[in-house]
């Protein structure tokens, strides 16, 4: 749903209003949260990759074993400079390891929770059930850590659009884009320079690495979004291998 507030500079914006079942849950360091039916796995081999391989896991209880999905892992790209520590549904731990910042190259690492999902058709892929925005010409996605509400999703006004509308819009027409399905690094709440836009999205080619963003093939991506279900409470988590097998157990991974 949208709810009207005003930016700094009086401008009417339309603002995206995530139901409960988006918010991050309290959860101990680390750990996938024990509502969360429903786990993205991506481990990629080192802090510097530009790949990973994701899997996508299910339970019916938070005692349950993790179930694959898949019949095999799928190939996905990463940052170009690889992965951050990022801003989810944990504190990362106190290391010297980089953090993720805005426009560094970098994929967010860590366990998020997922928002909404984000295109141009008008309806999501056929068997959706996760919700559903569809992107018009007076959308954006605040990426400039000095504007009002950065990181979040808005609809601006067209009888009163903004200065800086123009570099903040949200792309129209470029098939990278065709489903956004945001990946809720740095949200709650947002913390200005540490990171924003960061989505599943679909890859550019098979060499091509994103700028921080999770990105595979548009089947992929569309067999995921089918998959997902609001009740389940799914979750994503990125991280590299040396981390996972680390903390496999602990955290409550697959």
């Amino acid at each position: 749903m949208w709810e009207p507030r005003k930016n700094h500079g009086g401008q009417r914006v339309l603002l995206t209003a995530f139901i409960v079942l988006f918010l991050p849950c309290s959860i101990a360091f680390g750990q996938v949260p024990d509502v969360c039916r429903q786990l993205l796995m991506a481990v990629a081999p080192e802090w510097n990759s530009q790949r990973a391989t994701l899997q996508a896991y299910h339970r019916d209880d938070k005692n349950d074993p993790w179930r694959a999905v898949f019949p095999a892992d799928r190939p996905v790209l990463l940052g170009r400079k690889g992965l951050a520590w990022g801003r989810g549904a944990f504190s990362p731990p106190n290391d010297k390891l980089p953090r993720k910042s805005e426009k560094d190259g970098r994929a967010p690492a860590g366990i998020f929770s997922l928002g909404a999902l984000l295109g141009y058709a008008p309806a999501a892929p056929k068997g959706t059930r996760w919700p559903y925005i569809q992107v018009g010409p007076y959308d954006a996605w605040i990426d400039d850590p000095k504007l009002p509400y950065y990181n979040e999703h808005v609809r601006v006004n067209p009888r009163q659009i903004p200065d800086w509308f123009e570099s903040q819009k949200m792309r129209l027409g470029d098939k990278a884009y065709t489903w956004l399905l945001e990946i809720r690094h740095n949200t709650d709440p947002p913390r200005p320079g540490s990171g924003s836009a960061i989505f599943f999205h679909v890859r550019r080619g098979p060499d091509w690495p994103s700028i921080g963003c999770t990105t595979m093939t548009l089947e992929d991506l569309e067999r995921i979004i089918v998959w997902l279900r609001p009740e389940a409470r799914p979750h994503y988590a990125l991280l590299p291998r040396e981390i996972y097998e680390k903390l496999r157990n602990e955290w409550k991974l697959p």
